[in-house]
């Protein structure tokens, strides 16, 4: 780290060159801040994409598989009787997949985790610059 008394340069061109310092390096985390923004929406986009289309094949073979299941079923009871106990099994698995589903889609997931911890280390930079 260089002399501060070596320094020719006045008071006042120091605090100049600082708040320029400061400027780039704000404008440089906006940048970062809007690039991971991007970044994460399009790989949220995708993935929902993704599931969507993972969701409708599945939901047309659950469909067939649960009708085999009430035909099964129907060998042994009731035809009405299995048609609801299987609706009552799948809509309980599907009301635990939904809760699963938003405690995984949470905001908190979704936070600039880097950008975050380098607004952190540029905080502290700025603070000891300034001591």
């Amino acid at each position: 780290m260089p002399d501060p008394a070596s320094d020719p340069r006045s008071i006042p061109q120091l605090i100049g060159d600082l708040a320029t310092d400061v400027s780039s390096l704000v404008r440089k985390e906006a940048e970062l801040v809007r690039a991971e923004f991007s970044e994460k929406t399009t790989q949220l986009l995708k993935a929902g994409g993704e599931m969507a289309g993972g969701a409708i094949c599945l939901l047309a073979a659950l469909i067939v598989l649960l009708q085999a299941l009430v035909l099964a079923l129907s060998k042994v009871m009731d035809p009405a009787w299995a048609a609801l106990l299987v609706g009552v099994v799948v809509a309980l698995v599907g009301v635990s997949l939904l809760r699963i589903g938003a405690k995984t889609a949470k905001p908190s997931n979704l936070t600039p985790e880097r950008t975050t911890r380098q607004i952190e280390k540029d905080a502290q930079l700025v603070k000891e610059q300034v001591r």
